[in-house]
């Protein structure tokens, strides 16, 4: 928790004043008929405390006072923060501290930033003061560009580091695969698989198995018999739907031109073709740029270059948690006016 305020609820314990004051202490003698005191020694009479409520309404609404209080207080922000560094911990140091002098600011408070820094910074701008300056410092890859310019009530200076030049080629990505039934069609599942290894420039690579793990993302089925209870996997393919009661009531997809049948599952999403194996070159590349379509690969975020992003605050939309505040300030003066009113009405 970076601000304070959700704090003001540990002030709760200040209801008990108004109980104090508004506790009575009546006074009672203690006295015992006598026919004559005249020879007995003068004393002290002895008195009795006992507790009673008075004003039981004015004392509901001073406790409810309170509480709109410290609730207000709760929920407002009160801008508490100076200049700031939003730095990233896997930057280069050496390069983070020139641009930071770079920058002047030296001297500001430094903090971690936190995943999707400018959408945070936007949720939490209020905890700045109006003076203040905010500074990012990251690695280029670390801030995605937003689909539109980011506005904010404060100046925003936004320096990240170009990647290196000399590019190093990512690693193949792994995708394993089960293989598994009567494995009449085994030699050309393999095939195919191995026609994925190369296509795409190698980009991904696909492992067979004999049993599924946690890593398992497809399962290759060929028995006519239901597989076992406790295999799981996102996707399967079935060559004989026999087994799968499921793939009755299938749905059917028509994509690049092969006919898939799916159906959801607690043990994943079942597939089924006419084309399950491919029995050509043809159909397994009309497989492979259909399984591709299917499962499309997220697209990179496009790393947000350097800039200075001045103050919009005429620009800047209201605050939409701003109304409940608004209305404990409001409940909070009609518990006020209300207070004097029965206070008034008491004294007189």
């Amino acid at each position: 928790m970076l601000s304070s305020y959700p704090l003001w609820w540990l002030a709760l314990p200040v209801l008990l004043l108004p109980v104090w004051w508004h506790r009575q202490k009546r006074q009672r003698l203690k006295a015992e008929p006598l026919a004559t005191a005249r020879f007995l020694p003068s004393a002290a009479p002895e008195q009795l405390r006992v507790w009673q409520w008075r004003d039981r309404l004015l004392l509901l609404v001073r406790c409810l006072m309170l509480v709109a209080l410290i609730a207000w207080l709760a929920a407002s922000i009160f801008p508490w923060r100076g200049d700031t560094v939003l730095l990233d911990a896997g930057a280069d140091q050496a390069w983070a501290g020139q641009q930071i002098a770079a920058a002047g600011m030296g001297a500001a408070q430094r903090i971690e930033l936190p995943p999707n820094g400018l959408q945070w910074l936007r949720q939490h701008e209020r905890d700045w003061r109006p003076s203040a300056r905010l500074l990012i410092v990251a690695r280029a890859d670390q801030v995605a560009m937003p689909a539109r310019v980011p506005q904010f009530s404060h100046q925003v200076e936004l320096r990240t580091k170009p990647p290196a030049t000399a590019a190093i080629a990512a690693p193949p990505t792994e995708h394993h695969i089960v293989q598994a039934g009567a494995q009449e069609q085994g030699t050309a599942w393999r095939s195919l698989f191995a026609a994925f290894n190369r296509a795409g420039d190698g980009a991904n690579r696909y492992t067979l198995a004999a049993e599924p793990n946690a890593n398992t993302e497809l399962i290759v089925w060929e028995s006519a018999a239901a597989p076992p209870a406790n295999w799981r996997a996102p996707h399967w393919w079935i060559a004989a739907p026999t087994g799968f009661p499921e793939l009755a009531n299938a749905s059917t997809l028509n994509i690049n031109g092969i006919v898939l049948k799916y159906a959801d599952t607690p043990r994943g999403r079942l597939w089924t073709s006419d084309a399950l194996p491919p029995r050509d070159a043809d159909t397994a590349r009309a497989l492979h740029e259909a399984w591709r379509q299917l499962s499309p690969a997220p697209a990179p975020a496009y790393p947000m270059p350097s800039q200075s992003l001045a103050a919009a605050r005429s620009a800047l939309p209201a605050i939409t948690d701003a109304k409940p505040v608004a209305w404990l300030a409001l409940a909070l003066l009609a518990l006020f006016l209300l207070e004097r009113i029965l206070t008034h009405a008491r004294r007189n």
